[in-house]
C-alpha cells in the first residue's frame, strides 16, 4: 500500500498483505483508492477540511485525504491490530500533529467534543449492517457537519438513509462506493 498523490505521494504504508480476517481488516486496494480519489478530485477540495475515518483499518483513506490537503484527520477503530497499523502509518507520513486516533467502536462514539467533520469515510466490515448504524451514531453525537460528504464503502450498493442525498455510486471489483451528502437542516 502506498499514498497515491499529494504531499505524501509514493510513501509506502505498513504492509498488511491480504488483510487480517480475524481483525476484520480488508484494506482498500491502491487501485480502488486511486479511482475513488480521482472521482473525489472533481467533487471536493480537501484543503482545510476536517476528515473523520470510521472503521479506519490501516488509516490509508484518511491519510490520502490528508496528503491532498485536509486540515486534520480523526481515525476511529477499536481493533488492536488496526490501531497499531494506524499509528505506524501516521508516523511514516510524519503527520502526528494533524491526526488523532480514537480507540473506540464506531457504534459507541458518544458526543463529539469538537467541531463536526466535513468529510466522513465509512468503511465498515462488509455485510454486517454496521454502516448505517455507525452513521446514525455519528450524526446523533454531532460528529457530522451539515452538508458533509460521506464516502461509504461496502460489498453492495448502499441506499442513502433519511437525511442524506446520493451524489454518486461506483463499483470497483467487490467494492461498492456510495458518495452522499448530508442534507442541511432548514
Amino acid at each position: 500500500m502506498r499514498i497515491i498523490a499529494g504531499d505524501f505521494r509514493g510513501r509506502a504504508l505498513t504492509a498488511l498483505g491480504k488483510g487480517d480476517a480475524g481483525a476484520h481488516l480488508r484494506p482498500t486496494t491502491d487501485r480502488v483508492r486511486e479511482s475513488l480519489f480521482n472521482v473525489l478530485a472533481h467533487q471536493v477540495d480537501f484543503a482545510g477540511m476536517r476528515v473523520l475515518d470510521l472503521f479506519a483499518g490501516t488509516g490509508a483513506l484518511g491519510l490520502e485525504a490528508l496528503s491532498r490537503g485536509a486540515e486534520s484527520v480523526t481515525f476511529v477503530d477499536d481493533g488492536r491490530v488496526s490501531q497499531g497499523l494506524i499509528r505506524k502509518n501516521i508516523t511514516l507520513c510524519r503527520a502526528a500533529d494533524q491526526c488523532s486516533l480514537i480507540s473506540r467502536n464506531a457504534l459507541k462514539l458518544g458526543a463529539n467534543p469538537d467541531a463536526p467533520f466535513d468529510v466522513v469515510f465509512l468503511d465498515p466490515p462488509y455485510g454486517k449492517g454496521l454502516g448505517e448504524k455507525a452513521l446514525q451514531v455519528a450524526e446523533a453525537g454531532g460528529w457530522i457537519a451539515e452538508d458533509a460528504l460521506i464516502i461509504w464503502e461496502e460489498n453492495a450498493p448502499m441506499s442513502p438513509p433519511a437525511g442524506y442525498d446520493l451524489r454518486d455510486a461506483r463499483k470497483y471489483g467487490d467494492s461498492h462506493i456510495t458518495l452522499m451528502l448530508r442534507r442541511m437542516v432548514v
